[in-house]
């Protein structure tokens, strides 16, 4: 009898042309049923497409100069200040870390030319004497001399385009007050208060206000007509009125009733500044023309506020953390009162814009505006010399604006602009 092998069909006991077994290596795979394979994708795609969505509204906001307020304003309507606060400085931080990661070894650079000498005041024309007095400030060098870039500290003039021969009333220069930042900077403008008179306007909604007399009065959100054709520049005011409620008296009108523990900057007759603790500046509330209050002074009496070194201290950011890294602007006076100073940072915390306004000459400091959005400083020029008929210019690169602001664009929020005096009423202030 022959014999079989062990994979004989018919001693395995498998019909030879019957059906073969399926071995686990040719099972086919169960298909999956369709309800999962949509989530999968579903899944997918909210993997790809959340980070991707996230980027593209960052930078948009960071575009449109309306869609971040709005977005922000939206969110509080909903959630809250103190909800959308964390989410913005949870988005700052991390923008900051990837700043830190991708430019970490970037250095400081100038936004302009600075003259190597000290500007040059053109001579009066033949039979004509200077109507303005000369404005100028020694240079105050960089904050860090091992990191700066050239210029650092030294004071460039701001000719005023209406009087090409005298002497300008605006300096400014550019400070660099973080060693770990290459892109953090700040912009100093000195103003001569001898000739420049500083005014105060409400915006055409905010500060919002429930007081009979503020709901009664008109908003123009412009520079008055009559100050156009002298006017120099404009720069923002302070936080909206839900951060803080801080004080503000404007146009003759009380929108909101000042508050104590705030910094307040008041203007008096004969063009005279002061800034201080309301406490302090509380007994000459009858002589005021006009107040605008902002968080606790940086700086008062030339001493750097304690606050300014206590870790997760947000009086100088509503709600968000001192040392989140963001624009800010501030606002000071030199211990005469003779100079105005005016900043505007980018990526900068509070502690050092304080010190950068410290380092320019500064006595008292009042921090204004925070966020991306709303700081900002730009100069009134007459358009192809029409002095009634100007256009407005950034100081510095990054803001965004449009030619027509302040002077024909309504502004929503309150904003400060400055005007150069009649020469006859250019003397120092009392």
């Amino acid at each position: 009898m022959a014999t079989t092998s062990s994979e004989d069909p018919i001693e395995s006991g498998t019909p030879a042309n019957g059906p073969q077994p399926l071995t686990t290596a040719t099972k086919p795979e169960p298909k999956p049923k369709k309800g999962r394979r949509w989530l999968r994708k579903l899944l997918l795609g909210l993997a790809i497409a959340t980070p991707v969505s996230m980027l593209a509204l960052w930078i948009a906001i960071h575009r449109v100069e309306w869609l971040g307020p709005w977005l922000a304003d939206t969110g509080r309507s909903i959630v809250g200040n103190d909800a959308i606060a964390k989410l913005e400085d949870w988005a700052y931080g991390v923008q900051d870390e990837y700043n830190q990661a991708t430019r970490g070894d970037e250095k400081p650079e100038s936004f302009w030319e600075v003259p190597s000498a000290a500007p040059v005041v053109l001579p009066p024309a033949p039979g004509e004497t200077l109507k303005y007095p000369v404005f100028a400030r020694a240079s105050v060098g960089p904050m860090h001399q091992s990191f700066s870039a050239p210029g650092d500290g030294d004071w460039v003039a701001m000719p005023d385009a209406r009087f090409p021969r005298e002497p300008a009333p605006m300096l400014k220069t550019l400070l660099h007050p973080d060693p770990k930042r290459g892109w953090s900077h700040v912009a100093v403008v000195a103003v001569d208060l001898r000739q420049v008179r500083l005014h105060l306007m409400a915006g055409t909604m905010e500060p919002m206000s429930s007081l009979p007399a503020a709901r009664a009065h008109t908003r123009t959100g412009l520079i008055p007509k009559a100050d156009v054709p002298n006017a120099l520049a404009a720069f923002n005011g302070g936080f909206k009125a839900t951060h803080g409620h801080y004080g503000m008296k404007a146009e003759g009108v009380v929108f909101i009733e000042p508050r104590g523990i705030s910094c307040t900057l008041a203007g008096y007759e004969k063009d005279r500044l002061n800034i201080g603790s309301w406490e302090v500046l509380e007994p000459t509330l009858s002589e005021m023309n006009w107040f605008r209050q902002a968080p606790a002074c940086m700086l008062e009496g030339g001493e750097l506020h304690k606050g300014l070194a206590v870790e997760q201290n947000t009086l100088w950011g509503a709600t968000l953390d001192k040392d989140t890294v963001i624009r800010r602007s501030a606002i000071g006076l030199s211990k005469d009162r003779q100079t105005l100073f005016v900043a505007i940072s980018e990526a900068t915390t509070a502690l050092a814009i304080a010190k950068a306004m410290e380092h320019a000459g500064a006595h008292d400091v009042a921090q204004l505006d925070v966020n991306w959005s709303f700081p900002k400083f730009v100069t009134v020029e007459p358009k192809q010399g029409d002095a009634e008929n100007p256009v407005v210019s950034a100081i510095i690169k990054g803001f965004e604006y449009k030619e027509e602001d302040y002077v024909r664009n309504a502004m929503l929020r309150d904003f400060f602009y400055l005007t150069r005096k009649p020469a006859p009423d250019a003397v120092p202030p009392q």
